[in-house]
């Protein structure tokens, strides 16, 4: 497998923000988002054992409680398939991956962040999370979920984020369907 980066942080959107996670970043894309902020180009090619071996080296020990393991990228379902999610779960690992809809997700996920950038495969979810920079093409990006979150885009312009930021509440409101995911591990400024 090709990894950027594995670390160890807190989720810092949707549902499981706030939540203790080991990052499994993978490296390569199939899309080419201009609001993009991972890098997620550079990698190292290894095996299963060796990923877990690092994970297991950022995993609190000891506790009988493991992190919340989250494969993510890139695009992780270039690569991640059932097998590979299994060999997480004999580790005794919960497993949520953040994909962007473009390809079928393992089955076996405990969990299933879908941010889709454009019209997704059709795949039921457990959360979908839009990046909100304006109303109009929300609908576009519906899902079957079990919960709907618009964050809004950062594009790096502080006043720029601000009007996003209010038209996305303010669309909230409007669709109480939906609920505000804000990137928290920027607001803290942890990776």
């Amino acid at each position: 497998m090709r990894v950027n980066n594995i670390f160890y942080s807190l989720q810092g959107e949707g549902r499981n923000t706030g939540r203790a996670a080991v990052f499994i970043r993978f490296a390569g894309c199939n899309l080419r988002c201009s609001f993009c902020d991972t890098e997620f180009e550079s990698y190292r090619e290894m095996n299963n054992e060796e990923v877990m071996a690092e994970v297991e080296a950022l995993s609190p020990q000891p506790s009988a409680i493991k992190p919340l393991l989250v494969l993510t990228g890139g695009e992780p379902t270039l690569q991640v398939d059932e097998a590979f999610v299994d060999f997480l779960h004999q580790h005794g690992y919960e497993v949520a991956m953040e994909s962007n809809g473009t390809r079928p997700a393992p089955q076996n996920l405990d969990w299933l962040t879908v941010s889709p950038k454009q019209k997704p495969v059709h795949q039921r979810c457990s959360e979908v999370k839009v990046v909100f920079t304006d109303a109009e093409h929300v609908s576009d990006f519906e899902l079957e979920a079990d919960y709907y979150y618009l964050q809004p885009c950062d594009t790096g312009d502080p006043e720029r984020n601000k009007a996003i930021t209010q038209a996305c509440v303010e669309y909230i409101k409007q669709h109480p369907k939906w609920r505000l995911s804000l990137q928290t591990h920027k607001l803290i400024d942890i990776e």
